[in-house]
């Protein structure tokens, strides 16, 4: 029996990261490229999908697509990375450094789920 308690994030992401977590059995999130310091899970569905509608469907490197992700993960482990605001008070994310998201990804509960698709 899993006893573990889990918080739920969500991810905007464009094609090409979806393809990466699909082909992971949708377990993982992928590396980081060498120009991202951070990975940056969202706190809530409202500000991933801005992010998904508004940024991915407009650039030409997701595909002109968002997908709005979502996921359980140890609620424990995820509690040492501060709540960031970067914006109006649904802007938060969690920043988690890139040499972190390899442990990050074994703290995942289940799948990774997509929930939303838009397209420009």
């Amino acid at each position: 029996m899993n006893t573990t308690n889990t918080k739920t994030l969500y991810r905007p992401v464009g094609q090409a990261e979806l393809d990466l977590i699909a082909a992971s059995t949708w377990r993982r999130f992928p590396p980081r490229l060498d120009w991202q310091p951070i990975f940056y899970p969202v706190l809530t569905e409202e500000y991933a999908i801005f992010i998904a509608k508004q940024w991915n469907t407009k650039d030409p490197n997701s595909g002109f697509v968002g997908y709005v992700l979502q996921f359980d993960i140890d609620a424990d482990y995820v509690q040492q990375f501060p709540v960031q605001n970067v914006g109006g008070p649904e802007s938060l994310e969690l920043w988690v450094p890139a040499e972190e998201l390899e442990t990050f990804n074994d703290q995942i509960v289940g799948t990774i789920q997509v929930i939303y698709e838009f397209r420009s």
